[in-house]
């Protein structure tokens, strides 16, 4: 029996499509529109429920969890806390101000404490995890590889638990994400006139435990990437989510751009 502790985004739809009717699970909805509700496993909790969601997974006799998709940092003052969440949330707090990468390698802990394993997020979907290569007909030219090297610089002087992910190299410039995400920072890039230029790379935060939190793209993604005249995607070789590959790539190489894993 696994615990699946869903969030938002395509990955957790992914991982049930190909769990149901083959495996044991229980599984712990966090997202806001109760995705997984016609399931007769799920249970729907408020992420302060600490010893709810403990007692549904001990109960089922989960010994191990796994976690996928998006739940946004939560204001801590407004949270609904159950008894087990009043115990632990001053610890997450004191974990927050370091950083997300280190508020959930405090939730790994919590739940090793009490006797919970946690798996990768990609235990059950090695196919998702792309190794080195180009991965379209198009490749990155000098000054792609530029903008790439720029972006991944600035990434890497990102603190260490910090909540960044992503960074757009362009023109000798670079835009990091910010709390609201990729999304959010590439539907705020335009695109230049009669230009396209530019890279997302997408690695994951440093420090943070590989188990969870990959970064994730799809078709959604480079679609965005298309809009705001970026040319590719980098990835980091065996730290990512791919969602959607066949779709993602027909739809680069249509649009001549280049999917790339370093």
């Amino acid at each position: 029996m696994i615990g699946l502790i869903f969030g938002e985004t395509d990955f957790p739809k992914y991982i049930y499509r190909k769990l149901k009717n083959k495996k044991k699970y229980t599984i712990i909805d966090l997202t806001k529109r109760n995705f997984f509700k016609k399931d007769k496993n799920t249970y729907k909790v408020s992420i302060g429920q600490f010893g709810k969601i403990l007692s549904i997974l001990k109960k089922n006799n989960c010994k191990k969890v796994l976690f996928a998709g998006k739940v946004n940092r939560p204001k801590f003052s407004k949270l609904k806390l159950d008894l087990k969440g009043i115990y632990y949330i001053s610890k997450i707090i004191k974990k927050s101000k370091i950083g997300d990468a280190a508020i959930l390698r405090e939730i790994i802990n919590i739940f090793k404490k009490e006797g919970i394993k946690t798996i990768s997020s990609t235990f059950f979907t090695p196919e998702l995890n792309f190794s080195r290569g180009n991965y379209s007909k198009y490749k990155p030219n000098n000054n792609d590889k530029r903008d790439i090297k720029n972006a991944i610089k600035f990434l890497d002087k990102s603190k260490p638990y910090s909540y960044i992910q992503a960074a757009v190299g362009r023109n000798n410039s670079v835009i990091l994400e910010k709390r609201n995400g990729t999304q959010d920072m590439l539907k705020n890039i335009k695109k230049q006139k009669n230009r396209n230029n530019g890279v997302l790379v997408k690695f994951p935060k440093k420090k943070q435990d590989k188990r969870i939190d990959l970064p994730t793209v799809g078709l959604h993604t480079i679609k965005q990437c298309k809009s705001a005249g970026l040319k590719g995607i980098v990835l980091k070789h065996k730290n990512n989510i791919f969602l959607n590959k066949t779709e993602v790539i027909n739809y680069a190489n249509k649009n001549k751009m280049f999917i790339l894993v370093k």
